[in-house]
């Protein structure tokens, strides 16, 4: 299973980005997918995440209301809209898989969102 995640970048407080996570070797509908991020310092935090068969969705409350979290199973990628960012969102965003154990055992190589005036 790998995951590639993007849609990274420097942004505005206020402003938004998308990040996609492009999933191979495993389908979506067969592993829940979860948005991580680290910033300097601090430890990994949980962002959201969808489940596999029904979609089930979940916040964190730092970024409830202002992140939705969608997916195209079509083109097996999950998305993480990300509005109104403020400078404490900055961090370097993982996209992660689930395997058959129930953990996040396949992780994405990471994108850098930077939200700075």
């Amino acid at each position: 299973v790998q995951l590639q995640a993007s849609g990274g970048g420097l942004v505005l407080p206020g402003g938004s980005l998308r990040l996609s996570c492009v999933v191979s070797g495993a389908t979506l509908k067969d592993n829940g997918i979860g948005w991580f991020r680290e910033a300097p310092g601090k430890e990994r935090e949980a962002v959201s995440c969808i489940s596999n068969e029904y979609g089930s969705i979940k916040y964190a409350p730092s970024v409830k209301g202002r992140f939705s979290i969608s997916r195209d199973d079509a083109k097996n990628t999950v998305h993480l809209q990300m509005n109104n960012l403020k400078p404490e969102d900055t961090a370097v965003y993982y996209c992660a898989a689930r395997s058959t154990t129930g953990s996040y055992d396949y992780w994405g190589q990471g994108t850098q969102v930077t939200v700075s005036s």
